[in-house]
């Protein structure tokens, strides 16, 4: 039994992506499907640079942050040096064989993911600020986006007993 910490089965999670990287995104993205497909409702919002995830000209382009990754090791185990991600190309290979890894797992691509999430029962939302900052539309944004919200109604939203806000 999935609960929020006090023993009360878990009604409801709130995630915020504010990234734009592979990792986070697909956090966010696994989070909210693990949500529907274990009857919890689920609301994603996406802001400042995570919008990417959601911008039809962006969500096929994510890539894997290679400098100031801490967790980002080479083969053998030994952190990869953040020199190193400065260096022409090596954040498109290191993002490209994330992608391939991904690919062995038969991990779904974001665009499936949405689609998955909102099939289960998942709302996803981008943040009206940083579409008015980033000047984006309703139109940059995929189809699968159920509307654009100030933070103040995303937290309406995701008010109620035994809820869990989650910021990847």
């Amino acid at each position: 039994m999935t609960t929020n910490g006090n023993d009360k089965p878990l009604k409801k999670v709130c995630i915020i992506c504010a990234k734009a990287n592979l990792e986070d995104v697909y956090a966010s993205l696994v989070l909210a499907n693990g949500a529907v497909m274990e009857g919890i409702e689920a609301k994603l919002f996406f802001t400042f640079f995570g919008l990417d995830a959601i911008t039809k000209k962006q969500m096929h382009k994510l890539h894997t942050a290679t400098v100031g990754n801490p967790g980002m090791r080479m083969p053998g185990g030994l952190p990869f040096p953040t020199l190193l991600g400065m260096i022409p190309g090596v954040e498109a290979g290191v993002s490209a064989m994330m992608r391939s890894q991904m690919d062995k797992l038969d991990i779904p691509g974001v665009e499936e993911f949405l689609q998955m999430i909102t099939a289960g029962g998942g709302e996803i939302y981008a943040c009206k600020l940083a579409m008015d900052m980033f000047k984006l539309t309703r139109e940059d944004l995929h189809e699968e986006v159920s509307g654009v919200l100030t933070v103040g109604d995303f937290y309406a939203m995701c008010g109620g007993e035994n809820t869990q806000i989650i910021f990847t």
